[in-house]
């Protein structure tokens, strides 16, 4: 079975957005003490590049939670596999998710970092489906809403490929 890839989001589109949303977290969050939490490893590209992009200064960190293997569905199990190592009691934090759907893995995080002390825990996301949220989970900065499709690219994967592609496609499964 081979994978057959449709773009979906340009890394024209994606750079552009990226911009308006460091744009937009700079705006309300820049004179707090700024923690940008990136979730390993999808999140990894995003968060660099949003990073980059922002007006403020802020700190960088990264967790990692797994909940799919290698399946394409979570399987509602979280697992915190590395926790943050900088202390985030009494920082204001923003989660940077590459894509979330049922919502299980935020809402866990959130959770998480609510109770180490964090004053304030954001969300952001680079793709947003919404019509699969499993939770009541408000997401405060959204790339871009995508209803269907298994999305790979721009540090999203199907079983630790495809995070390197510059855009975001869709894969189609061919025979």
């Amino acid at each position: 079975m081979s994978d057959d890839l449709k773009l979906v989001l340009s890394p024209e589109d994606i750079n552009r957005r990226v911009s308006e949303l460091a744009a937009e977290i700079s705006q309300d969050l820049g004179a707090r003490d700024l923690v940008l939490v990136g979730i390993l490893k999808g999140a990894f590209i995003f968060l660099s590049d949003l990073a980059r992009q922002m007006t403020c200064s802020c700190y960088l960190e990264f967790v990692r939670v797994a909940s799919y293997g290698a399946s394409t569905e979570s399987s509602g199990n979280i697992e915190l596999t590395k926790a943050p190592e900088m202390e985030l009691a009494g920082h204001d934090v923003v989660v940077v998710e590459d894509i979330v759907d049922t919502g299980l893995t935020v809402r866990w995080l959130k959770d998480y970092l609510a109770e180490l002390g964090c004053r304030r825990v954001r969300v952001c996301a680079l793709i947003d489906k919404p019509e699969r949220r499993k939770v009541d989970l408000e997401l405060d900065y959204v790339g871009f809403r995508v209803p269907k499709g298994f999305l790979v690219g721009y540090g999203l994967d199907y079983n630790e490929q495809y995070r390197y592609l510059p855009g975001v496609y869709e894969i189609v499964r061919q025979g």
